[in-house]
């Protein structure tokens, strides 16, 4: 049987004690594999066969289940020899049966131990697993002056417990589903069950049921993906959190997460323009600091988008400025072209963000000196870049990263490019134009049915003016209307 085959259909188990052992080897790869474990057993005067894989089973649950077993004798196990192994002389909270042996086989590559017993027409499942994890640390991309300080890890199990920890309503609910025919990749579905719109999970879900593909290779950017389309414009329509905080915020506000095992990083939807510019950090602090934190980081964002491409505008376009800007514009001759200049900058950038990425963190420092003091400072003084081209990037790069969303800020990066070169190539025109088809571009882009720029479009006043300043949370007693809560009241 190929291993699609083996993915796709049931395969019932076998009369014969040996087809069943067989079948397990061939599967798991028994012999080839180093780490496809097969203990041969006997006890209570039956063959046993239990296949596990070394570094997932948890050894010492295992070794007592099997001492209790030895201690078994033949007429314990009576005339209903599975019900009294389960309920009785198994004593393990998760102990299931499984008439699958393409399920049984699932369930050993996941981390779980299959039970082969003679006589018995169905598999045994010891869910006795344990995954390699590292401890919850605060996320680097998310950090808050004060908060808790876990966050999200690469076990799919820790991350639904974090989250939980935060929101204990019985309502809240962990879906799981795998995905993959060759990964198997855990996938959790999170929401509240009497919050959340129910045809967005339904959408949601449906749309997890229908992805083939062999396997996640990159975990929930491969998802996400599938989720949202093949679409070309880069701007994401699901925010990525590491914190459990932020995720337990988001689910009381009708949200939908989806939790990749492997992954430390959870998928929320749906996610509009506006959830990609908030920050807990707002909401660490008392609310006349936090709005005023907020302020900042959206002109700090809205800075690292047009700034660039306005000053360029003005410099070409001298008539432009108004009298009390008339200082803009280099003083030097150019021997280079502003645009190329501003071009070769924002390439620059990349490279030291890429080479930054690749460099120890011992070294960090050291790299950004070089690139800052030598490079920028030497490309000055022999004129190969006017020293307002250098400050106006400078201050673009801080904007950037003062974005809390990675994936946003990318965004928003291809897109001050293509506004400078329309702004260069058509000057005021190309300038409107290109704000104009971004806002469209914007406007009709979707997250799972909720609009992308709601709620400035469709315009909210309420909601607008709670994403606009930050309120104090008291305040904030009713749920995003975008959402279509169950219980709208909070």
């Amino acid at each position: 049987m190929g291993y699609e085959g083996y993915r796709r259909s049931k395969q019932p188990i076998f009369d014969n004690f040996d087809d069943n052992i067989e079948y397990f080897k061939k599967q798991l790869g028994v012999g080839e594999s180093f780490d496809s474990i097969h203990l041969d057993l006997h006890y209570a005067g039956r063959d046993m066969g239990m296949f596990l894989i070394d570094g997932f089973a948890k050894d010492d649950i295992i070794h007592y289940l099997m001492k209790l077993l030895a201690d078994l004798e033949p007429e314990q196990l009576g005339t209903e020899p599975l019900m009294n192994l389960v309920r009785t002389y198994l004593p393990y909270m998760e102990v299931n049966t499984e008439d699958d042996l393409n399920k049984s086989v699932f369930w050993v590559l996941s981390g779980g131990s299959a039970l082969v017993v003679d006589g018995i027409d169905k598999i045994i499942i010891i869910d006795a697993r344990t995954y390699p994890a590292r401890s919850p640390s605060e996320p680097d991309l998310e950090r808050v002056s004060r908060g808790a300080r876990d966050g999200f890890v690469e076990t799919s199990v820790f991350n639904t417990a974090l989250t939980r920890r935060r929101v204990r309503d019985p309502s809240l609910r962990m879906e799981y589903m795998s995905i993959g025919r060759r990964s198997q990749t855990d996938i959790v579905v999170s929401y509240i069950k009497d919050i959340a719109d129910p045809s967005t999970v339904k959408q949601i879900k449906s749309s997890l049921k229908n992805i083939d593909t062999d396997g996640l290779p990159m975990g929930e950017k491969t998802l996400e993906e599938f989720l949202c389309g093949r679409s070309w414009n880069p701007y994401p329509t699901v925010r990525y959190t590491e914190r459990p905080d932020t995720a337990a915020i988001h689910l009381y506000e009708g949200h939908v997460l989806v939790i990749v095992d492997g992954s430390p990083s959870v998928m929320i939807t749906p996610a509009t323009f506006w959830h990609h510019v908030e920050h807990a950090e707002e909401y660490r602090q008392r609310p006349v600091t936090g709005a005023y934190f907020r302020m900042v980081r959206f002109f700090a964002i809205f800075m690292s988008i047009f700034l660039t491409p306005l000053w360029l505008l003005f410099v070409e376009n001298q008539h432009l400025l108004p009298a009390w800007l008339s200082f803009l514009g280099p003083k030097e001759s150019i021997v280079i072209p502003l645009l190329v200049q501003l071009l070769i900058a924002e390439l620059g950038m990349d490279m030291l963000r890429m080479a930054t990425i690749h460099t120890p963190t011992s070294m960090g420092t050291a790299l950004g000196l070089v690139s800052a003091i030598i490079i920028g400072e030497m490309a000055v003084q022999v004129g190969f870049f006017t020293r307002e081209v250098i400050i106006y990037v400078a201050i673009v790069a801080i904007g950037t990263y003062a974005t809390p969303s990675y994936e946003f800020a990318l965004a928003n990066r291809l897109y001050r490019l293509v506004l400078l070169l329309a702004t260069a190539a058509f000057g005021l025109i190309g300038f409107v134009a290109g704000i104009t088809l971004w806002i469209l571009a914007l406007a009709r882009l979707k997250s799972f049915n909720v609009p992308y720029l709601w709620p400035l479009i469709p315009f909210s006043y309420r909601s607008m003016r709670g994403i606009l300043v930050r309120a104090p949370l008291p305040l904030k007693n009713r749920r995003p209307t975008a959402l279509h809560p169950q219980d709208p009241d909070r």
